[in-house]
Formats: structure tokens, sequence, C-alpha cells
């Protein structure tokens, strides 16, 4: 009997603004879609944040026995500055910026997007669809909304009737906005745009001349709405009615709002059953910018190169770190709080390792089976995993009392505490033992200076065509040499 029979999940719904019993659409299975990444740029530490809590509970539903189809898309058009409907597309500008294909870009910045997930543990998702895979089921949709009288078409480009849609159904129901103060709160049109309201927002946008990312449709060659994307994907994968629609709190207005109001235009149906937002992430207590310094990009906790951190961090240490924060707080990222995660993350890993030594004893004096079920009530609690960091300490507590001979365990609750143990710190949590990220630091750095000797012996023998191109293989893969009195060392980023 698979393991969500005995375990009630209360899931916190954007939506009702309540904590809810989980009961999915289809009993046993779960479709679950996350607002993945407009790849324009290195992933920021902020996405990162959100992407691993739905990692954790894409691992949890999965722990439980759920079949999931995990669904997580690419952006890679549409997006355009500022989240508006005017201005240039944030693929489409860095690609002119840097002279280069956008789609180059693209690719570019999926791969390191892919790159870091996996450096934090991540699974990968069960869907990873891209918005320009999916313009023809964008246009059906745009069709389907003018057919039924929620759309209109000016100069080539398709708007949202948002007041009139707002006759039938409520506008502003996820983000608790009313019409009326959204109509008050937008300043007026210059007389310039082509939207009837303010509040209108574009399902396809007519590409100006110089628009490279563009296709053909019936209103004109041209790109879609960004909020359209996800309405395309979510519902061609999970169905017009889904289980989890998760992502970062900035995307419930106007982004999530407009998927809404999207899919009941188009079918007439509220497309998400339970509506999950990860909250922010800031550092030192300010927002994170580029302008003020005050920001981290993820591979620079590895390597310890930012003025922001005393040293370098591993993977499962940050990891900790934010798992230590329920996902729907602000979570502050200091260099204190990651010395302090350092220190608990590797108080874990020690009794991972002293729990196969514990002596074991005819009966127990513990209530193991009492503190299992509080590590499934943490995650049960709209997977707070704040609190199975708790109890996974009350584990640790028991182990050292266990080595000190203070307290006493059965083989068979040994057992039942060790599955345990590893079932919420590896398989749930998704972090990695210490020994394997020592022993895959340890081969990286083999690997390295392996290379550096046979660099100093293409320089020694005047092959320097050879040792240029040592040097540049290892820096286009983040890896730089540093050629100094003492040697060559290296640093990666």
């Amino acid at each position: 009997m698979p393991l969500y029979n005995s375990q009630q999940i209360k899931i916190y719904n954007s939506l009702s603004a309540e904590k809810e019993i989980f009961k999915p659409i289809t009993e046993g299975y779960v479709g679950m879609y996350v607002c993945g990444p407009t790849v324009y740029s290195n992933v920021h530490l902020g996405n990162v944040r959100t992407f691993m809590s739905f990692d954790v509970i894409y691992r949890y539903l999965k722990h439980l026995g759920f079949k999931i189809r995990y669904v997580r898309n690419i952006t890679d058009a549409g997006h355009l500055e500022n989240d508006a409907d005017e201005g240039e597309d944030r693929i489409a500008k860095k690609a002119r910026l840097e002279a280069i294909e956008p789609m180059e870009i693209v690719q570019r910045y999926t791969v390191d997007f892919h790159n870091i997930l996996n450096t934090f543990n991540n699974l990968p998702p069960s869907i990873e669809p891209t918005a320009t895979g999916h313009i023809i089921e964008q246009i059906e949709i745009i069709k389907t909304i003018i057919d039924n009288g929620f759309a209109y078409v000016v100069n080539g480009s398709v708007y949202f009737d948002v007041l009139k849609y707002n006759e039938v159904k409520p506008y502003g129901i996820l983000s608790k906005r009313k019409i009326e103060d959204l109509i008050h709160n937008t300043r007026q049109l210059d007389g310039q745009s082509d939207k009837k309201n303010p509040q209108d927002f574009a399902l396809w946008k007519r590409a100006e001349p110089q628009h490279i990312m563009r296709w053909p449709s019936p209103w004109s060659d041209g790109f879609p709405g960004w909020h359209l994307e996800c309405t395309a994907m979510s519902t061609k994968y999970l169905g017009q009615q889904f289980d989890i629609h998760g992502g970062g709190m900035d995307l419930k207005f106007p982004h999530h709002e407009c998927e809404i109001a999207q899919a009941e235009a188009s079918n007439g149906e509220s497309p998400v059953k339970y509506w999950m937002h990860a909250n922010m992430l800031i550092m030192n207590g300010k927002k994170m910018a580029k302008s003020t310094g005050n920001f981290i990009l993820p591979n620079e906790i590895f390597s310890g190169d930012n003025k922001n951190i005393s040293k370098a961090y591993s993977p499962s240490v940050a990891r900790f770190f934010m798992m230590q924060a329920h996902y729907r707080s602000v979570l502050d990222f200091t260099d204190a709080g990651l010395q302090a995660s350092e220190k608990g993350f590797n108080r874990l890993m020690e009794a991972i390792n002293d729990i196969d030594n514990a002596p074991v004893s005819s009966q127990s004096s513990i209530d193991v089976n009492g503190w299992k079920q509080t590590c499934y009530d943490a995650m049960n609690d709209d997977f707070n995993t704040s609190i199975l960091i708790a109890q996974l300490f009350e584990a640790v507590k028991y182990i050292n009392q266990l080595k000190d001979g203070t307290e006493s365990i059965s083989k068979n609750d040994l057992s039942i505490l060790k599955d345990t143990f590893h079932i919420f710190i590896f398989e749930v949590l998704g972090l990695e033992s210490s020994s394997k990220t020592e022993t895959s630091t340890d081969k990286l750095s083999g690997a390295v200076e392996l290379l550096i000797k046979l660099r100093r012996e293409a320089r020694i023998n005047k092959d320097f065509a050879l040792s240029d191109k040592i040097r540049d293989e290892l820096a286009a893969i983040g890896i730089q040499l540093k050629d100094g009195k003492e040697g060559t060392t290296y640093t990666t980023n």
C-alpha cells in the first residue's frame, strides 16, 4: 500500500489563502507545473531557491508513492523587459548586445541553468518544454479566446480584454486585487497604445521590423505573450485542470493571474487546484542587486570568490541552509548563516556514520516510531523543511545518547531509525554526503593538477600552442589558471 494512504498532506493554497487537505484530481497521480527561467542570463540564487523548494516537494510526493508528472518550462521567447507588453525581448536584447543568434543565448544559459541545478542535486522534471516549441498551441488558444469574445485584434497584435472578462469571472482572484483598484492605480493610456484599457495584456504581439524573433500567425508575423506560454504548456501536458502550479512569489501578479484568466476564457475552467508560491531570497537584510554589489552567483558559493562570504561552501551546505527556512518564508542569505549551516550539516553527516556503530539492546528506551511520524508530520504540514530538520537533530541527539550509553535501542528500532534518517536527509531533502562531495572535489583537483603538469611540460618543450590550448579549454569550463612565482594555481567560477 502506498504511503500516501497513511499520510495526509496539507498545502497552503494561494488561491484560498488557507491550508487545504491535498486531494489530487486523480487518486494516486499528481500533475505539477512550475514556471521555469527566462534563459537570457546566469540563473540567480533567488531562482535557485524556488526550484530547490519545488524539488523537495517533488521528492516528497514521489517518496509517498504518487505517480507524478512534473513539468517545468524554459521561456526562450516573448518575455519582454520589465515584464511589460512593450519594449525589447530579453533574449533578443542580449543577442543583439553580443552580436550572436538569440538561440545561442538560449543554449548557453539553458546549459548553465541545468548545470547549476544539477550541482545542487535537483532532480530533473518529467518534461521541460520550451515556449518556441509550442507556438502552434499558443495560436490555437488565442483563436479560442477571440471566438469566446475575450480578446481583440489591433494592428496585428491580440490583447486580452480584462474588463470584458471581469464581467463574467473576477480578475484578481489569486492576488486578491480588485479590478476597481487596478483601474484607479493604472496610468491613463497616452493614446499611442493599441490597448483598449491599460489592464489588458498581450496574447500576441506584431513584431517590429527590427525584432529578430518572429513567427507567422493569422494576425501578423510576431511572437506570443509571456503569460500565454505557460497556459499552453501546462494544459498540453497536464490537462485543462491539474493539481499544483508553483513559482516565485513575484509571479503571482500579473503572470499567474493572467494564466487563470486565459484558461477560464479559453475552456471555461479554473486550471489549477492548488497554487503554491515560494518566497524571496534577500542578502544581508537587503534585496539582492548587482548595482550595489549585494549579490552572489551560485558558482561563487562553491569557489568562495565573493566579497559577501568568507570562504567556499559545498553545494549540500548551501542547500541545507536553504532548507532551514520554510519555502513561504523570506530567507536572508548571510555568511554567518552559511557557517552555522555548515556546522549543522557536518553534525548530520557525523550522526550518519555513528548510527552504523550504535550498540543494540533487547529493548528501546526511545519511541522511534513516534519520532518517525514527527518527520512525516513536518512534511505533511505544507512541506515544512524547517520543522523536519529540527526533528532530524532530535535523532542526532538520540544517536549521541546511544553512543554514550545513556539510551538503548533494539535492533528493529535501530533499523527504523537508520532508514528514516537516510530517507529524509538524502531522498527527501536531497542532500549529499560530505564524503561524496569530497571525493568529487578530490577527483576534480587531481585532474586539474595533471593538466597543469602537462601544460608545464609543454612550455618546457616550447609547445606553446598546446600550453595555450590547455589554459583556454579549462577557462571555457570555468577553471582559471594563474601563473605565479610559486607555480600555477587555479580557481573555479
